[in-house]
């Protein structure tokens, strides 16, 4: 073999494309105020990137702003069932940090029960905050990447509730889940071409307040059973955003131990 083979068949002399670094990478994440949310802006933090955190309590996102400052943390409030919310999402990360490098669709309403237990205000609501919601910002955000001209990630928190196994009592919440999954994989086909990267992570039951006060899981309290944590989600969030530009994931479920299909 020739030295020129060698060295191409282990690599030498080329450039490895390893996992991507999240420092100074700029991040909006919706719903930060929560637990999901949260954990997912902290890890980002704590890594040495840059969050735009939206929510739509002023309260919620004090823990954050509190611990990181404005230095590397861009606060806004606002409904992500309204299309300018997304937009001054966006337009927050490119004013505070000059760009925007990816987007995180976290921002999700539930309620459970049978399909006639829901009030009108109630079905609106989950669909205009799950499935809207996620257009908005995934709109804003294409806009932003055409402008930079360098790709990006469009992450969408769905659940597994959207993959033709939502439980009796979560129809209305499921179908908002599905319609976010089958964005993913339209977004994906649309835009990939560009560099523009769409992923849909889909958990079970997680260790939530969202969780525990909504009754998803009956008389289970999630944080007495070994359900995911919401730094289970984060971690899944990370990754994603880490990989090499030439590899892309379009569905992550993830399940823990605890529970069946």
């Amino acid at each position: 073999m020739s030295d020129a083979a060698a060295e191409s068949r282990s690599g030498v002399g080329h450039a490895v494309d390893r996992a991507r670094s999240l420092e100074d990478t700029v991040v909006v994440v919706t719903g930060a105020g929560g637990a999901i949310g949260g954990a997912i802006s902290r890890l980002v933090l704590e890594a040495g990137g840059r969050v735009v955190a939206g929510d739509l309590r002023p309260d919620a996102l004090a823990p954050l702003r509190d611990a990181w400052g404005e230095d590397r943390l861009a606060v806004a409030v606002g409904d992500v069932r309204d299309e300018a919310t997304a937009d001054a999402l966006v337009a927050a990360g490119v004013t505070a940090f000059g760009r925007v490098d990816s987007v995180v669709a976290n921002a999700a309403v539930g309620f459970y029960g049978g399909v006639l237990d829901y009030s009108a205000d109630e079905v609106s609501l989950m669909v205009d905050v799950n499935v809207k919601g996620t257009v908005w910002l995934s709109r804003a955000a294409v806009r932003q990447f055409r402008a930079q001209g360098d790709g990006g990630d469009i992450v969408i928190l769905g659940s597994v509730a959207g993959l033709l196994i939502g439980g009796g009592k979560e129809a209305v919440y499921a179908a908002t889940k599905a319609a976010q999954i089958n964005l993913g994989y339209a977004l994906d086909r649309e835009l990939r071409s560009e560099g523009i990267r769409t992923t849909t992570i889909a958990p079970a039951g997680v260790n939530t307040p969202f969780a525990a006060a909504d009754g998803r899981f009956g008389d289970r309290d999630p944080s007495e059973a070994d359900f995911l944590e919401p730094e289970d989600i984060a971690q899944a969030v990370a990754y994603t955003l880490r990989q090499p530009r030439r590899m892309r994931t379009e569905l992550w479920t993830m399940w823990s131990l605890s529970e069946s299909h």
